[in-house]
């Protein structure tokens, strides 16, 4: 198969025409962050084939390919057309011809969510609360419930302290268990979106007491010259009483309803995903807990919150019909009322044992990746290397490559890998990866380069230094435009760089104003 190569503004149409259509950005995550379409998923390239069948699951759906301008589509084409995707167009001149088109381009990640946040904290006018009053009330010891709306892996870096970890979607589902109908309750995040998006949550799902937002979140409560708590560990989230699920089942029924949100049942939902004219994805937005102990076949977890929050994490298709399976409805329901304002088309579907029984269709022949590529132990791997009959390739992030690699190993992420033929020469190319998916698709083009010897080492970079290894730091090698693979815009925001959290909040505060009449359009956003 031959991918179409279509102008910018062919590929600009076609995303907003309202009709299904992925765009996939195949460069590396620095590249993505630092500008991108608003409506991009971020696909790298080093790890394509394990993120297309989950993001895309439709293999006829229209697929646009967004690179650098660097010929990385024409890599990453054939990559698809063998997982079977059969309609896959390629942007001329990438990201450079959209830019200089006069298009929107964009920083960071997961801005569609971010931009939802900043739409609806405009219309809704959820209560903010100042850090410098939340420091005023917690002197004054005043009574409220304080919630962590991010999930635990965020939270246990740092926190406002005194907030506990309940994400969205997981404290409306608890409401009945953790706060008086009456109660005061303060919701923050790391920066804005998850503590608007919570608060005005808590008001849909039927508190009647005040719900605030801690203005700008973590970090505005370090701008305000407070201290935050770090190296925290979350809780348990709360059970529901019998009678507690109830009042949860009762609010969901009550958001469904009063929204007019879809619900869908298990009869419906193999009927939707035998349909190959319409890309349906099956989430489940329950708690880490419950979906790791009641999975549900073909469903991917997607946290009820991060799923609204980071939407292109599990979805790439514009305008899919997305099933949201769900306990009690409440989390599922929330779920749904942001996702539609996205443009997306979402169903609530209430778990019973008829989908617990239900036989997978989103996974049916698809593949498992196959392993390849033989492996050596660490000692004949530096063996090989002492008599120059093999060469290193640390395909690890660049920033621990800076830390600390084996001494005279190359960096490489997959799009570059065709550049490294020249070195290796006829010797053996040993890769050093912590992840074996990531290194059978770099091996892919190490091949096509001409590499003919290409082994993995078992245990990757530590087992090398157990063995052994002289091990080298270089802090500047590869350097900030060589490191495609890390975002570096306000990366040190959390780590007490104060200049980087303002401008983080600028950014996030500005993403309205980015937004031209097309791409506004594309939100269908609720009133209250």
């Amino acid at each position: 198969m031959t991918a179409r190569i279509i102008p910018v503004v062919e590929a600009r149409r076609r995303l907003h025409d309202g009709r299904e259509i992925a765009l996939l950005d195949v460069r590396e995550a620095g590249q993505f962050g630092e500008a991108h379409p608003l409506f991009a998923t971020p696909s790298p390239f080093s790890r394509l084939e394990i993120l297309a069948p989950r993001l895309v699951p439709r293999l006829t759906v229209p697929v646009l390919l967004l690179d650098a301008g660097d010929g990385v589509a024409e890599q990453a084409a054939p990559r698809l057309a063998e997982l079977g995707y059969t309609e896959i167009s390629i942007i001329a001149g990438g990201m450079p011809a959209w830019a200089a088109a006069g298009f929107p381009v964009y920083k960071g990640v997961n801005v569609p969510s971010k931009t939802l946040g900043e739409l609806v904290e405009q219309i809704w006018h959820p209560s903010m609360l100042t850090p410098e009053r939340l420091a005023a009330w917690k002197a004054d010891g005043r009574d409220f419930r304080f919630f962590d709306a991010r999930p635990a892996d965020e939270y246990g870096k740092m926190r406002v302290p005194g907030a506990v970890c309940l994400p969205n979607g997981e404290l409306a589902h608890r409401l009945p268990a953790v706060v008086e109908p009456d109660e005061t309750i303060v919701i923050t995040c790391a920066g804005r979106t998850r503590g608007i998006i919570g608060a005005i949550s808590a008001r849909l799902a039927g508190h009647q007491g005040p719900v605030l937002a801690l203005e700008n979140g973590t970090q505005g409560w370090a701008l305000a010259g407070e201290m935050l708590e770090r190296g925290n560990t979350a809780a348990a989230f709360p059970a529901l009483s019998s009678a507690e699920a109830e009042r949860t089942r009762a609010a969901a029924q009550s958001l469904i309803s009063r929204f007019c949100i879809d619900t869908i049942d298990t009869a419906e939902i193999d009927s939707f995903l035998s349909d190959h004219e319409t890309t349906t994805y099956l989430l489940d937005v329950r708690s880490v807990a419950e979906a790791a102990t009641d999975p549900i076949p073909g469903a991917a977890h997607a946290p009820s919150g991060q799923l609204v929050q980071a939407t292109d994490q599990w979805v790439a298709v514009r305008h899919a019909r997305l099933i949201l399976l769900d306990s009690l409805g409440l989390r599922a329901g929330l779920a749904a009322f942001w996702l539609r304002q996205l443009g997306y088309r979402p169903y609530v579907a209430i778990i019973d044992n008829g989908i617990r029984r239900r036989a997978s269709r989103n996974d049916a022949a698809r593949p498992d990746h196959p392993f390849n590529l033989p492996s050596i132990m660490a000692e004949d791997a530096l063996r090989l290397r002492a008599e120059d009959r093999a060469i290193f390739i640390d395909l690890r992030g660049s920033l621990a490559y800076r830390e600390s690699h084996v001494d005279g190993a190359i960096w490489l992420v997959r799009p570059k890998a065709r550049s490294v033929a020249g070195t290796v020469g006829g010797r053996a190319a040993l890769l050093i990866t912590d992840d074996r998916l990531v290194a059978e698709l770099a091996a892919k083009e190490l091949r096509e380069a001409g590499i003919q010897e290409l082994r993995l080492v078992e245990g990757g970079h530590q087992a090398l230094v157990n063995a052994g290894a002289r091990t080298v730091s270089t802090p500047d090698t590869p350097s900030d435009a060589e490191a495609i693979d890390h975002l570096f815009f306000v990366h040190d925001r959390h780590d007490g760089n104060l200049e980087s959290s303002r401008r983080y909040l600028a950014w996030e505060t500005g993403l309205v104003d980015q937004l031209d009449d097309v791409e506004r359009m594309e939100y269908r956003l609720e009133r209250p």
